[in-house]
């Protein structure tokens, strides 16, 4: 049986939020956790935050988006500090643990790509996989799990509610 969830949160920066305390709640549990969280930075001062993402348990901070200009539009995904991102998760999955979690299935994780593989990788491998994503992905998610994911309230008290129902560990 695949144990595999997404939640949706909409304000601006709150799934992000909502996931980084998941981490760390599931540090405190002692659990090990692999995947990656979201960090924003800069968002008071900028019309656009600064996004990296945490290699989880303790891995590196890695800046994935790219500066495009002050009124750019559009996505600002670097597509190589993704990379590196997806290889650093990939080193880490080589060591045991318990759950996945990953910041968003976004578009790239939708056409096939980023995370994709390694979340494939952690749901058969029996871990708990939890993906936040957007209404836009929310359907690609759910084909992605062959209609196993269970959408989860974004909320801590929710999800941990969902782990504590699946974990068998």
């Amino acid at each position: 049986m695949l144990k595999i969830a997404y939640t949706k949160a909409h304000g601006r920066g709150e799934l992000d939020l909502l996931l980084t305390e998941l981490a760390y709640r599931f540090k405190e549990l002692g659990l090990e956790t692999r995947g990656i969280v979201q960090i924003n930075s800069g968002c008071e001062t900028e019309r656009h935050c600064d996004m990296d993402v945490q290699v989880l348990p303790d891995g590196p901070l890695i800046r994935i988006s790219q500066y495009l200009g002050k009124e750019a539009r559009g996505c600002r995904l670097d597509p190589d500090a993704l990379a590196t991102a997806v290889n650093e998760v990939g080193r880490s999955l080589k060591t045991p643990y318990n759950i996945f979690l990953l910041n968003k299935f976004g578009k790239q994780e939708a056409e096939g790509g980023g995370f994709r593989d390694l979340l494939a990788e952690a749901a058969a491998s029996g871990a708990v996989v939890i993906a936040g994503t957007n209404p836009l992905n929310a359907d690609a998610f759910s084909k992605f799990s062959g209609g196993t994911a269970t959408c989860v309230d974004a909320t801590i008290d929710a999800l941990l509610e969902w782990f504590d129902s699946v974990n068998t560990t």
